[in-house]
């Protein structure tokens, strides 16, 4: 319905997919939605074509559009992240009163979103930076919702965002995340994880195709087995239907006619940047952001393929990937590995919160992700388990549940990892994620003797393990020992 005498109880400026989605999500759900868009036959097509689904209020102009509001005003944000965001910005502080809310609803930089939050409070204005997942499908039927800002935008924002969210046994995936860039950087750690999570699917995909010979519809089988079983998540369950898809134009295997070059937006950059500043080794996360670069390098590639060739080392492929065995080997591995992606992002979630002080509830993270997002996985139940049994967990690997399962895929992990390398077969996420888990359990590392090199070329100094206090050795002279 479009009815220009409703005061709106919430605003949508920005009416792409996403936008559009999400106010129609909105109206569903019984509120009355004011639509901006900068081309106005993209708000008039939105009214036509969906009028009937609740209450538009359309605005050809930002002032039309702020003043259809009722007070405080809430106004998502749907616009490309950066300078186009700011200049909706600009343009919408002047028509807005104190008290009003600002939301970007977009995948903004947790560093922007701070920025905003700041300078608009010094308006009287709100900032909320909502992380949104679930792609259109989740805008419109139910998303996973992450917002950040203050505690009293939330109590005007909370009941909206909460009815319109995916819901898992009652609960809305949607929970008020913390104060500034909370939200958002929330969101940025959850993307990452989905880098990491998309491609340890497609390493093991790539193996069991190299080992077994099987073509696609028949990888698509096996992953639909998988997901019946504790490796349940939405992820699984689209790679099957993306394997048994089959190219109208060719007849050939869909993922045969697509170019091995992967994109992507800048979140999972945007994470492995953050982890680096805050000291956090996400290093499954940025073996994946990684491979999608090195997927892009065409050229190179191309000469290394001339130089080296591209086949499989025959004798190690023909050994290590032999026997049915190896599809479980592949299986228990995926799953190690998952429980590390999992396991490196929820660190960071808490360094983040300890550094900027938002107090991040990580419990409350995995709740809220288990449906409308999209690294919604049966597992996340179990994270929110550890979670609340030890709020002070120092890491996912040593919760019970996580430290079993590890443990009894460990052999697996190791055969999968070892024949791969044998065999010349990329598993870059894979790999990693096994190394940090040696890495983590291990007693003493190597970092001693890089201590010890840093205090010989830099005097940086070292720590000793029998005393306290820095100490640096004169190794331009007589090697004595000094303190620092």
């Amino acid at each position: 319905m479009n009815d220009s005498s409703i005061t709106a109880q919430i605003g949508v400026t920005g009416l792409a997919v996403m936008g559009r989605n999400l106010a129609r999500n909105l109206a569903r759900h019984g509120y009355a939605v004011a639509l901006h868009n900068r081309s106005p036959e993209r708000t008039a097509s939105l009214v036509a074509e969906h009028g009937h689904e609740g209450r538009f209020v359309p605005g050809e102009s930002m002032a039309a559009f702020a003043a259809s509001l009722k007070r405080p005003r809430a106004i998502i944000i749907m616009v490309k992240a950066g300078r186009p965001t700011d200049e909706v910005i600009a343009e919408l502080v002047p028509l807005l009163d104190p008290g009003d809310i600002v939301i970007d609803c977009g995948n903004a930089h947790y560093t922007d979103t701070r920025r905003r939050e700041a300078e608009l409070r010094t308006h009287g204005l709100h900032f909320v930076g909502a992380g949104v997942s679930g792609g259109e499908e989740g805008a419109l039927n139910g998303p996973s919702i992450m917002p950040g800002g203050s505690a009293e935008s939330y109590r005007t924002l909370g009941p909206m965002f909460e009815s319109i969210a995916a819901k898992v046994d009652g609960t809305p995936c949607c929970v008020h995340v913390g104060p500034d860039g909370a939200g958002h950087f929330v969101k940025m750690v959850h993307n990452g994880i989905e880098y990491a999570d998309m491609q340890l699917i497609a390493e093991a995909y790539d193996l069991l195709r190299s080992a077994t010979g099987a073509g696609p519809a028949q990888l698509a089988q096996t992953f639909r087995t998988w997901n019946e079983g504790d490796l349940e998540s939405f992820l699984i369950e689209i790679t099957a239907d993306v394997l048994g898809q089959v190219d109208a134009l060719t007849g050939q295997p869909f993922v045969d006619i697509v170019l091995d070059q992967a994109e992507q937006k800048g979140t999972g950059r945007w994470t492995v940047q953050s982890a680096l500043d805050l000291g956090i080794p996400i290093t499954g996360i940025a073996e994946a952001t990684f491979a999608r670069a090195l997927s892009g390098h065409a050229g190179q590639r191309a000469a290394a393929r001339e130089t080296y060739g591209s086949a499989l080392n025959p004798q190690a492929a023909g050994t290590e990937f032999a026997g049915t065995e190896f599809t479980e080997d592949v299986r228990k591995a995926l799953y190690a590995s998952k429980v590390v992606a999992y396991a490196q992002g929820f660190d960071q979630i808490q360094a983040g919160s300890e550094e900027y002080g938002w107090e991040i509830d990580p419990g409350a993270m995995a709740t809220i992700w288990r449906g409308g997002c999209i690294i919604r996985a049966r597992f996340l139940d179990r994270i929110r388990e550890a979670y609340d049994a030890d709020p002070a967990l120092p890491s996912l690997l040593v919760a019970p549940y996580f430290a079993a399962a590890v443990s009894a895929g460990v052999e697996s992990w190791r055969r999968v990892v070892a024949g791969a390398a044998r065999a010349g077969v990329p598993i870059p996420a894979f790999s990693s994620s096994l190394a940090y888990y040696d890495g983590l359990r291990r007693d003493r590392l190597p970092a001693a003797l890089i201590q010890g090199l840093r205090d010989n070329f830099g005097a940086h100094t070292y720590r000793r393990v029998d005393k306290n206090g820095a100490f640096h050795t004169m190794w331009a002279g007589d090697r004595s020992e000094v303190s620092a």
